[in-house]
């Protein structure tokens, strides 16, 4: 088989850039620490409200201005609904899903979680500015997965 001059230049450049992502990805997942978590923390789904922390579900200060926040998602819902944090407030979410695969969003934020069924997902967030911020899930659920929604009132 013979090939042509410029398909043996394409196939070393398309070559080329096939080790050159392969080296950006393998930098990126080793050397700079960009791995999935490892923290696997595992409870049973329908024990949720039996199991700590999801027993006490809400928002709790941990320290000066710094609150963690469990919460639960339910069918169409999550667990509190509605919670108030002051100003600059340092808020670790602590999620867990009851019963699907749900979505646990805070738009204009970098707050964005997949939560799966019994598995605890962790993630912090620091509210700068005063006002209303929606969580919504964004993840499909179910009929009436458009009507899933809580607020977070910073003030």
């Amino acid at each position: 088989m013979h090939l042509h001059r410029f398909e043996k230049i394409w196939l070393m450049v398309g070559g080329a850039t096939l080790v050159l992502f392969l080296v950006v990805l393998s930098v990126n997942a080793y050397a700079m620490g960009m791995m999935p978590p490892s923290h696997m923390k595992m409870i049973d789904p329908n024990k949720v409200d039996e199991t700590a922390p999801f027993d006490n579900p809400g928002l709790h200060e941990t320290g000066e201005n710094e609150y963690d926040l469990v919460m639960s998602s339910m069918v169409f819902a999550f667990q509190p609904n509605q919670v108030e944090v002051p100003v600059g407030a340092k808020v670790k979410f602590i999620v867990t899903s009851k019963d699907v695969v749900h979505g646990f969003q805070i738009p204009k934020t970098n707050v964005n979680i997949m939560v799966l069924p019994g598995h605890i997902s962790e993630v912090t967030h620091t509210f700068d500015e005063p006002g209303t911020y929606l969580i919504i899930c964004n993840e499909y659920c179910g009929s009436g997965h458009q009507i899933m929604a809580a607020t977070i009132i910073v003030k």
